[in-house]
């Protein structure tokens, strides 16, 4: 009978004093390290069996057992037949969990950078014809961090009670953080760790970190809530940090030269700055997302945007979708006689373009 393959192969990372496994102590080693991550409770030949598919006899199970036991790598309670993993045991497996998911995260990287490139000069193409077809300023905010889910989470122990966290965030994005303990976080408890934050983050948008939500599943935790809390605090900031005003392209500012009544009130100068240095612009993207209607058009007419500078201005912007998680904003501003209808279709045709290219 074939074996079940549900579970993960082990690529043993050996030290220089590590004997090598086969691979059926691999498999039985890893299935009583799964099992008394998932019970907690001892794991005998029999449980193991049944685990993987009735593929090997008990007895062939405790002859492996047994020979895994003199290699340090599982341990018998005194008052149990079964096995339990020893440190030896926890540190192979989180040696080559470790060596998993940084591949895992090198290939996110190297995809997610590709993803961007493409995607930037893309978005610089797209705010470029919006400005020429509608003679406006046109701005265009990439995918918004603060919007995005986080998909998993990743703990390793980097020793000298520092630990490393790494956030995978919907569109791929990866953030890292090393944090520091006043003790050193055993491989037990960072499995556990990771177990803890995955069940209370998968799925979390950024900004929602510090919610209610979040602090009630924390505060309800039997055990590590500090590490927990902290950790989650950490990460908050980490992408806190990111800035905005770098995710958003212009272009066209020159146009509201054309206009008298920009020109007329000496404010022109006033308006291309605040265009160009974006800081405001961040604001009212942060302001559209927050008001916009599930049809994601918006429309601000004089201070309705609450931008300054753009007073005497109207502002049509449109939420985007890039995929994968990953959601912008399209903006059109212009003076408050501009050509509405026209430039909802120049909106609604660039959006069809950018699915199209994006597909």
């Amino acid at each position: 009978m074939a074996r079940k393959s549900s579970k993960t192969k082990l690529e043993i990372v050996e030290s220089e004093n590590s004997q090598v496994l086969d691979e059926r102590k691999k498999d039985i080693l890893l299935t009583i390290i799964k099992l008394y991550l998932e019970t907690g409770e001892p794991v005998g030949s029999r449980t193991i069996s049944k685990r993987i598919g009735n593929a090997l006899s008990s007895a062939t199970i405790r002859n492996e057992m047994s020979d895994l036991e003199e290699l340090g790598y599982i341990i018998k309670p005194h008052t149990s037949a079964g096995r339990i993993p020893s440190d030896k045991g926890y540190r192979l497996y989180v040696n080559n969990l470790m060596k998993e998911k940084e591949n895992e995260i090198k290939n996110l990287k190297t995809e997610m950078n590709a993803r961007v490139d493409k995607l930037e000069d893309m978005l610089k193409t797209f705010v470029k014809t919006l400005a020429n077809n509608t003679n406006y300023a046109a701005m265009i905010a990439g995918p918004s961090i603060n919007n995005s889910k986080i998909k998993y989470v990743q703990l390793s122990n980097l020793g000298d009670k520092k630990i490393l966290i790494v956030v995978v965030a919907e569109g791929n994005v990866v953030k890292t953080k090393i944090v520091e303990f006043d003790k050193i976080i055993d491989a037990k408890v960072i499995l556990d760790l990771n177990e803890t934050l995955n069940n209370i983050l998968s799925g979390e948008i950024v900004s929602n970190l510090d919610s209610e939500k979040v602090n009630d599943e924390i505060n309800n935790l039997k055990k590590n809530k500090f590490e927990i809390k902290t950790i989650i605090e950490e990460i908050s900031k980490t992408f806190a940090v990111s800035d905005e005003v770098d995710n958003i392209w212009t272009y066209g500012s020159n146009n509201f030269f054309k206009y008298k009544e920009f020109a007329e009130n000496n404010n022109v100068s006033d308006l291309v700055e605040t265009f160009e240095q974006k800081k405001d612009l961040a604001k009212l993207v942060e302001k559209a997302n927050n008001e916009n209607e599930e049809r994601g058009l918006k429309v601000y007419i004089g201070e309705e945007s609450s931008v300054n500078a753009m007073k005497d201005c109207s502002i049509v912007t449109a939420n985007c979708d890039f995929g994968n998680g990953m959601k912008g904003t399209i903006g059109i501003v212009g003076p408050k006689r501009m050509d509405y209808e026209k430039v909802l279709k120049t909106i609604k045709n660039t959006m069809q373009s950018m699915n199209k290219e994006l597909n």
